[in-house]
């Protein structure tokens, strides 16, 4: 898998994960594919946002920039839940509650993203 395979699956099991483990976001919709809906528009708003503005590796980094990646992905993955908790209940049946379920989705979201990016292979260096 590449790495742009790679970041998309770690978005869309981020969002996953975020929407199943967090009190604070509700899925209200009645049936069954309401509730896949709104887990698929949040992925794919996630992912889109987070394919435009890219913030992470693409390989395997050392620890330090790893973190400096972490923290502004982090900040961007809390920028679109907070977009998120105002267009879910108006295209879809998903509520986000508060700010610290934001932080706690884009938190989950990024290390889900980071993750992913650090299991694939390790980054060639170009010979001259």
């Amino acid at each position: 898998m590449n790495d742009h395979g790679r970041r998309r699956l770690g978005v869309v099991l981020g969002v996953g994960l975020a929407c199943g483990l967090l009190p604070g976001i509700t899925l209200s919709g009645t049936e069954t594919m309401d509730i896949v809906l709104s887990v698929l528009m949040a992925s794919v708003v996630m992912t889109v946002l987070t394919q435009v503005i890219f913030i992470g590796p693409s390989g395997r980094v050392p620890p330090s920039a790893l973190l400096v990646f972490g923290l502004a992905g982090f900040v961007q993955d809390a920028l679109i839940w907070w977009l998120l908790s105002w267009l879910g209940p108006k295209i879809a049946s998903l509520h986000v509650d508060g700010l610290a379920t934001i932080l706690l989705a884009a938190l989950i979201t990024r290390a889900t993203l980071l993750l992913l990016s650090q299991l694939g292979p390790a980054a060639e260096t170009a010979e001259d």
